[in-house]
């Protein structure tokens, strides 16, 4: 049977399910988890988590249950408690007033956010001035800016490229937000180098590797569906992504937090369903949408060949052990 797009208007509603791969969990999105449970276990209950830890609503009131309190002002933390800092990484500033307060850290910042800081107070430390390419007001953009009191620049468009004043072209960097969209970040990086000719990139893409391939899956499956969900929070910037990238080849898409948000009426005259996640939504949410769009008539549920993510990283000290010991 071809996996072609059809037009499914002799379908009444949902025939096929196809699954992209990879999808859900990433390997920072399952370290920051991890981290909040153990220490709920080996500290007990309340632990607190400054920020939801990673932007999904089953996540975080699940480990809310367990004993976690996510708080965003650090005076709402008592004395001596542990603290964990989220997976979209922190500034500076938060990090002083937490060790001013006397708590007890553990940082759950994904590495490949930790990645980015370390570059940027490497290459500040040589002179530079910095362009930023994500969104206002999202977490990991405010950590990352946060790591300097002065000389980095957000951009989120190709437009406000144009609007930028620097004082030293000649000493200037780019970094990334870890969760956008590859080719709008491609774009504007573009439209950075056209701009000041000899800003310095990254050396090795900002991006993260779990956002590129469930991107990337997404430009495989888009195609051959007549719509496509995505499980994900509002608040996760990598899932909007996907969404924002399937309708933007063409095909209509929706973003559920949980299999009660479907709504019938998304698949008439649409047989086949695409289904991705993104990097902060498990994988027990996929499968209750697989059960509902079952109940909505699905007989077939294919996953569709991708890349296979092997990649783990290691616990802070204090809560590790040996089976996390290093990179895979």
């Amino acid at each position: 049977m071809s996996l072609e797009r059809t037009s499914g208007e002799e379908q009444g509603g949902v025939t096929d399910v196809l699954l992209a791969e990879p999808r859900g969990f990433c390997a920072g999105v399952d370290r920051a988890i991890e981290i909040v449970e153990r220490a709920i276990r080996k500290f007990g209950a309340p632990i607190y988590v400054r920020h939801e830890i990673v932007h999904n609503t089953y996540v975080v009131n699940d480990l809310k249950t367990k004993g976690a309190i996510f708080i965003e002002d650090l005076s709402d933390v008592p004395p001596g408690a542990t603290l964990v800092f989220s997976a979209h990484g922190v500034s500076r500033a938060v990090r002083d007033e937490a060790k001013a307060r006397g708590f007890s850290v553990f940082d759950a910042t994904c590495p490949l956010v930790t990645k980015v800081h370390v570059e940027v107070a490497k290459l500040h430390k040589e002179g530079f001035d910095f362009i930023m390419i994500g969104h206002k007001g999202h977490p990991e953009v405010e950590g990352t800016m946060g790591q300097l009191s002065e000389g980095i620049h957000l951009v989120e468009d190709v437009q406000d490229v144009e609007r930028l004043q620097i004082g030293q072209p000649e000493r200037l960097a780019v970094v990334t937000q870890t969760t956008l969209s590859v080719d709008d970040a491609a774009e504007i990086l573009a439209a950075v180098k056209k701009r000041f000719p000899q800003v310095r990139e990254p050396k090795q893409q900002d991006i993260c590797y779990a956002t590129q391939n469930r991107q990337d899956a997404v430009k495989v499956l888009a195609p051959k569906v007549d719509v496509l969900v995505v499980v994900g929070s509002p608040t996760s910037s990598n899932s909007t992504r996907l969404r924002e990238l399937a309708e933007r080849l063409g095909t209509p898409a929706y973003m559920i937090d949980s299999a009660e948000e479907l709504q019938p009426q998304w698949f008439d005259g649409h047989g086949r369903v695409g289904l991705t996640a993104g990097a902060s939504a498990p994988e027990l949410l996929v499968q209750q949408v697989i059960d509902r769009l079952r109940a909505l008539g699905a007989v077939s549920v294919r996953k569709l060949t991708g890349v296979q993510e092997n990649v783990q990283f290691p616990l802070p000290l204090g809560l590790g052990d040996k089976s996390m010991r290093g990179f895979e």
